[in-house]
């Protein structure tokens, strides 16, 4: 039920974000706010039914996530099946993303609906045993209903944060349909369009570092290795660092065990992935039979 009621306000803060734009553009260019609110409501009830049926399909299709056969990928398949029943979870579909980036993600709206993708990279890197526990942990996402929330949350963002680049070059080359328009708000819109993907990465801030120590730590207990986790995370980490992704979307950085993008201050302050260090660390103390969790 919590996964259901967060993507519940996933979708009113879209909506409500939407309404304001809404608002903007319909004073600043049509100098008619009600149409605008009104074309915005209808947009963001198309965007909000878009995420929750398709996010997980839009997710690997930005990543360009090819679904494999069992005769394809056997050792993986076989690994992500033992973790599923492990967890008493129903076999998800299993996909690779095309990329030397080592890296891992799970997305879906349900567990009978999952995809559990790995990026080329990770299969050449990573020990079985290192391999077995990302794949625990990307299957504790499914068992703990983040999938639902992660994938809403990444599509959602994306959007907003298109729109908000949208409404900028318009308001910056278009002009004003409404001579009528004053300069305040004028001025709203251009903050609106700045805080837009502010507010749409602090939604994912929210939502994501206690769900990866969660991850961590069930994915560990599954599989009753929490070494063989924190080795693969610590080598991930200096992957990723010395080679991120190059295509996909920041916004959906969460999704990712580790995240695959790096750029400056901005982003750091608001990654979604709790320090690597320190999930390394509770990792350690569980294997020594002390719960940080």
């Amino acid at each position: 039920m919590g996964a259901y009621l967060r993507t519940f306000a996933l979708f009113a803060l879209l909506t409500g974000i939407f309404v304001v734009f809404g608002w903007a553009i319909g004073t600043v260019w049509l100098g008619n706010a009600v149409g605008g609110i009104v074309t915005f409501l209808l947009l963001a009830g198309a965007m909000n039914a878009i995420a929750y049926f398709g996010s997980g399909r839009i997710v690997l299709w930005s990543y360009r996530a090819k679904l494999v056969t069992e005769a394809e990928a056997p050792k993986l398949y076989w690994i992500v099946r033992e973790v599923t029943q492990q967890a008493n979870l129903p076999m998800p579909k299993v996909a690779i993303i095309p990329t030397q980036t080592p890296n891992a993600m799970a997305t879906g709206r349900n567990p009978q609906h999952a995809v559990v993708a790995v990026t080329q990279g990770i299969l050449s890197l990573l020990s079985e045993d290192e391999l077995r526990g990302v794949l625990a942990h990307e299957v504790s996402h499914v068992r703990n209903r983040d999938i639902l929330v992660m994938s809403v949350a990444a599509t959602l963002a994306g959007a907003i944060s298109f729109m908000a680049r949208w409404f900028g070059w318009n308001m910056m080359f278009g002009g004003s349909r409404n001579r009528d328009s004053n300069g305040l708000t004028v001025v709203i819109a251009l903050v609106g369009m700045i805080l837009a993907p502010i507010a749409a990465l602090l939604v994912q801030l929210a939502i994501s570092r206690s769900r990866e120590y969660k991850a961590d730590y069930s994915g560990a207990k599954t599989i009753g290795q929490p070494l063989v986790l924190a080795s693969a995370l610590e080598k991930l980490e200096v992957a990723n660092r010395r080679r991120p992704i190059t295509f996909g979307s920041p916004a959906s950085q969460s999704l990712f065990i580790v995240n695959p993008f790096r750029g400056g201050a901005f982003v750091r302050i608001f990654a979604t992935h709790p320090p690597i260090q320190e999930r390394i660390a509770r990792l350690r103390a569980l294997a020594q039979g002390i719960d940080r969790y």
